[in-house]
């Protein structure tokens, strides 16, 4: 190919279109302002969505990357705008979610001299990024942008950040197109799969009597659903799922029983105690899964299957550590497995939930009480949604409750912050989600504490005319942290009484229709009115103050102190 005379600028939008990049979502300013001059000629190939703040843009980006299961593309200027991304880069960096950030920077000869809105954005996203890089060349561009691309991506997925000099932006040079990365040296995205952990751990389940599988972000991440329904099915093993691998399996799958954790189901967390063999598919082991370490199923052999060869040992040891991408390695699983019939176990996990239906869920989805609950709402939303929207969660109460009691008929269906938990995640993240399944129902459920945070992003909804349905939760409290306050602070509210806006006078200041409904005799109508709205739509219900989320594994606990009240 013969090569042409091309700007920086141009070269990083020809490598986005040769990674198949639709959508990118950023800010403009001043560093990154010849790339955006570039982009004006590009606009019927690439579709920018103008965000209103850069960390509405990367969680925007994050939910594109959820839904979609592609890399999320997001652009900021230098220093406050470089700055304002990394909330997001740590998000995505603990979830595991692919990104590519590019950052404007001042020009070469300024570098170091802080300069206007100069930032040292390479030292300050080090801890945050999978690989971050500078540009002070042109001529780089193209391989840098290939390689950020190939490790956003590939074995465990993270974010990347480039940041691009302003000269480098503007400086001309013989493109001679772009080639994919499929390799950097070093750097073995899938451990090879060793066939002797493969056997062990086959020993092992064939042995066991009362195994339990848990199962993370890892079966969606590794786009192995259909290997991982095989393996839980031929098994006939009881499969529990961290907040993250929510909608991995089918909510309704005879086999999921729940959801594990702080928050998570009575059996599962209980009975994580009583297996003897537990089989961690894609998971981490997070501190709210497991409460406190040295009370963990101490009992059981443990088997962990896990992409990334340092999560293995790093926080439960394992018996058997079978490395390698899941796709792959379940299907060894599977083939070595008996078939037997584990009914009697199985109706073990069935006698806690009925336990839990009965003291706890009955009462949150079908409450006797004047006050409205937000299971009850989320009860409502799956009657009407019948399972196949996607739900992205900000977090707090909310969350926790959406994640317990939402159903999901297909896989990434459930959009929300697990590892660093950041309130405002929700409202940018479902503008990403829906760009990413334009073909799907998006409904963000937000509380009335994290929709403050990033509710400029209405601008954005406004600007796109995208279609998001916002259900907002409304307990007039900071709710997780006075429910935190109340059982351990001996109800000593401090600073958790929030006001708010009026939310639908807010909506409509945007353009966006939306209803507040504070009466029980309201919801239902309410909530089909707003997933057959046409176009975005803001449901604010008024739940209870006072409601918490149980059932609760107390910090400092095992998982089988978990309480029902």
């Amino acid at each position: 190919m013969e090569a042409k005379q091309l700007t920086g600028s141009q070269a990083v939008l020809e490598a986005f279109i040769a990674e198949g990049v639709d959508t990118i979502f950023g800010y403009p300013g001043g560093a990154i302002m010849p790339i955006y001059d570039a982009l004006y000629d590009y606009n019927d190939q690439l579709k920018h969505i103008l965000v209103r703040h850069e960390q509405g843009g990367i969680h925007a980006g994050q939910g594109y990357a959820r839904t979609s299961g592609r890399v999320g593309v997001v652009f900021a200027t230098s220093g406050p705008g470089a700055t304002n991304l990394v909330t997001g880069l740590a998000d995505a960096m603990i979830d595991s979610t692919p990104l590519v950030c590019i950052t404007g920077q001042v020009f070469a000869h300024l570098l170091g001299t802080d300069a206007f809105q100069e930032t040292d954005i390479i030292n300050i996203t080090m801890p945050v990024t999978k690989w971050n890089y500078q540009i002070t060349d042109a001529t780089e561009i193209p391989h840098i942008l290939a390689k950020a691309f190939y490790l956003a991506k590939s074995g465990r997925p993270g974010p990347v950040l480039i940041d691009i000099s302003k000269n480098a932006q503007l400086q001309k040079f013989d493109y001679e197109g772009y080639t994919p990365c499929n390799h950097v040296r070093s750097y073995r995205p899938k451990p090879i799969i060793r066939k002797e952990y493969i056997d062990a751990a086959v020993a092992l389940i064939n042995a066991a009597k009362k195994p339990m599988i848990i199962f993370g972000q890892g079966v969606i991440l590794g786009k192995a659903e259909k290997e991982f329904k095989k393996f839980v099915e031929k098994s006939g093993i009881p499969a529990a799922w961290t907040i993250l691998g929510l909608s991995a399996l089918p909510t309704d799958h005879p086999l999921n029983v729940g959801m594990l954790g702080m928050h998570g189901n009575y059996g599962p967390n209980v009975l994580t105690n009583e297996c003897d063999v537990l089989i961690a598919v894609g998971m981490r082991f997070d501190d709210r899964v497991t409460g406190r370490l040295d009370k963990y199923a101490k009992q059981a052999k443990i088997i962990h299957l896990d992409i990334d060869p340092s999560e293995i040992d790093k926080n439960v040891k394992a018996d058997v550590g079978v490395w390698g991408d899941c796709k792959e390695t379940l299907p060894l699983l599977t083939l070595g497995l008996e078939q037997k019939d584990r009914t009697e176990w199985v109706n073990v996990f069935k006698d806690y939930a009925q336990k839990e239906y009965d003291q706890c869920i009955k009462e949150e989805i079908y409450p006797k009480t004047e006050e409205m609950t937000m299971g009850e709402v989320i009860r409502i939303v799956n009657e009407v949604s019948k399972g196949e929207a996607i739900m992205v969660t900000d977090v707090g109460q909310h969350q926790m409750v959406t994640c317990r009691y939402a159903q999901f008929n297909q896989t990434r269906s459930n959009v929300t912050s697990g590892g660093l938990g950041t309130m405002g995640f929700g409202l940018p993240a479902a503008i990403g989600a829906k760009f990413g399944a334009l073909d799907r129902t998006v409904v963000a459920v937000i509380g009335d504490g994290g929709f403050q945070m990033t509710l400029q992003e209405l601008g954005t909804i406004m600007q796109t005319g995208v279609d998001v349905k916002i259900l907002i939760l409304n307990n007039q409290f900071l709710g997780m942290v006075r429910q935190w306050q109340q059982l351990f602070h001996d109800k000593r509210y401090s600073f958790v009484d929030i006001q708010s806006p009026d939310y639908i006078m807010l909506a409509k200041s945007y353009g966006i229709d939306g209803a507040k409904v504070e009466h029980r005799d309201q919801l239902a109508a309410a909530v089909k009115t707003m997933l057959e709205s046409k176009g975005s739509y803001l449901l604010e219900v008024m739940v209870g103050k006072e409601n918490n989320v149980f059932p609760m594994v107390p910090q400092g606990c095992s998982v089988s102190e978990i309480r029902l009240k």
